[in-house]
């Protein structure tokens, strides 16, 4: 097979996997509401996940060194499928927290290879573009499951978990069948796998390159993460739970982000990147999302509201590249494996504490999560307020 049709077959592939991933979103609100669980639910079932995903990734890229990427997704896809069909069937909280924690074990295993793929059989000039091409593929395809999933979830919740099965088998099955081997053969022992696979190795290497500058980025790679994770959560429920729309509803509302943040980035933030200084830039963007989160705290009709989160959604869309390429750009050539993955690490601890709080504080409030939020937002504009006038000290 040559060397395009593989890639034609791992992004139809990829394509795949992110719709089918999507599908319980929507329902999931729903699921909490019907089996009369605690409303805290909704972000402590995410943040289960996320602490698993974070855990999980380095052995991940471990294995890739023993087994191909291709055979890992396949490995990473069934299992993922056959958890969604144990979390379509769960009735109690700790059989779905035990589902949400074994899917964020697959999850991992999904996006590690899928990186570690392009890395080793790209060629040189393709792999920036097939990495670019993949991120694309998560914003629009992922938009995508949440409109099918919230449209088949009206007509029965298990028949969106019992398609998402099926996909992400047809999905792991053409990374397997469709995609080349990359497999480097390597071979450890059990002791040099638990020492590969430890998840803090990420945050220790921060004594080899962390300085002022470094640690202001990596603060608002936090403090936007908690910001956003936090956000998506309650936004989910809050349309579900507070102002009463369907899962139709809320998959087309994500439809809609998906496909303005997609826009936003294809435009504007290849704008900002190319024509900017990215410094001055972050400081405009990070103010934007503080300013539309304090917007979804203020009484508003459903339209106003729904306004200003999607503004949210989309400032936050443009913020990551440009935050990661800036992260990048500061790192030496021989740092930016380990300042990569502190930058990787330093997202999933905001990710977990977003959705802890969202979960948690939405029983005392329904509205203070947003609060809380809009308070992340702010302090990461004073964050890039002070990694710009750093950098002018640097000068």
């Amino acid at each position: 097979m040559k060397y395009k049709t593989r890639y034609f077959c791992f992004f139809t592939a990829t394509a795949l996997f992110h719709l089918a991933s999507n599908f319980a979103h929507p329902v999931t609100p729903t699921i909490i509401q019907e089996l009369g669980l605690p409303d805290y639910m909704f972000g402590l079932m995410l943040a289960v996940m996320m602490i698993a995903n974070f855990a999980f990734s380095p052995f991940w890229a471990s294995i890739n060194l023993t087994i191909s990427s291709r055979q890992s997704l396949l490995i990473c896809c069934l299992g993922y499928a056959l958890v969604q069909l144990g979390f379509a069937y769960a009735t109690t909280q700790a059989e779905i927290l035990l589902v949400r924690l074994l899917a964020g074990v697959f999850l991992g295993g999904v996006f590690v290879s899928l990186l570690t793929y392009v890395v080793n059989t790209a060629r040189p000039e393709d792999q920036g573009k097939y990495l670019t091409y993949s991120a694309t593929l998560l914003s629009v395809f992922g938009a995508f499951g949440y409109l099918v999933g919230g449209v088949v979830g009206e007509f029965s919740i298990r028949a969106a978990f019992l398609l998402q099965a099926a996909v992400l088998c047809l999905a792991g099955l053409l990374f397997r069948f469709g995609c080349e081997s990359d497999s480097q053969q390597k071979k450890f022992s059990l002791r040099e796998l638990a020492a590969n696979a430890n998840p803090l190795d990420a945050f220790r290497s921060g004594k080899y390159f962390m300085n002022t500058g470094f640690a202001l980025l990596f603060l608002v790679n936090v403090l936007i993460n908690l910001g956003n994770t936090g956000f998506d959560q309650v936004f989910n429920y809050y349309l579900k739970a507070q102002l009463g729309l369907t899962s139709s509803y809320n998959g087309i509302i994500k439809a809609v982000v998906g496909f303005v943040s997609f826009f936003c980035n294809m435009t504007l933030c290849l704008w900002i990147l190319r024509k900017t200084e990215l410094k001055k830039s972050l400081v405009v963007l990070v103010s934007v999302c503080a300013l539309a989160a304090v917007g979804t705290v203020l009484p508003a009709p459903i339209g106003v509201f729904l306004a200003w989160g999607i503004g949210l959604y989309a400032a936050y869309s443009v913020c990551v590249p440009i935050l990661q390429d800036m992260v990048a750009n500061r790192a030496e050539p021989s740092l930016k494996n380990p300042v990569m993955g502190f930058f990787n690490a330093s997202k999933s601890l905001g990710c977990i504490v977003g959705s802890l709080l969202a979960g948690f504080l939405y029983e005392i409030s329904a509205k203070l999560p947003f609060a809380c939020i809009a308070l992340a937002y702010g302090l990461s504009v004073a964050a890039a307020v002070g990694y710009l006038l750093h950098c002018r000290r640097e000068k």
